[in-house]
């Protein structure tokens, strides 16, 4: 089965940037749409971005539009995301996502509104932005 692994986090000053890994397992990412979602200390789980399968649907959260691009390199069986103009409120922990292949219909809308829709999850890597 699929399996997600994020890598990039850091500790960065405001105002700093972080580009974010996901790797994938499988031999092509054509197949699957890819989301990533964070986590704050205190707060619920919140999708920052996705790119559908077939890269016709791009999603940004409000918060990050302007600072934050998803993208892929299919060759590496990679999707990135690189993130400008970080702020402390978007500290958390990083997750990117794939939401189940009879799911067609995320596949194609690219919805992060419920992450509990998504079955596979990478571990998470932790993005810290403080003074």
């Amino acid at each position: 089965q699929l399996q997600l692994v994020e890598s990039g986090g850091g500790l960065v000053q405001p105002g700093g940037s972080l580009r974010l890994s996901c790797k994938a397992s499988e031999f092509t990412l054509e197949p699957y749409t890819i989301a990533w979602f964070r986590q704050a200390p205190t707060k619920g789980r919140e999708g920052v971005s996705c790119s559908s399968s077939t890269g016709s649907s791009i999603y940004y959260a409000d918060s990050v539009k302007g600072r934050f691009t998803i993208s892929k390199d299919k060759t590496k069986n990679t999707v990135f995301l690189q993130m400008y103009d970080l702020r402390p409120e978007d500290t958390g922990v990083y997750y990117c996502a794939a939401p189940p292949p009879y799911a067609t219909h995320l596949q194609a809308t690219c919805y992060t509104g419920r992450p509990d829709q998504y079955d596979t999850w990478g571990q998470g890597t932790q993005v810290t932005v403080s003074v």
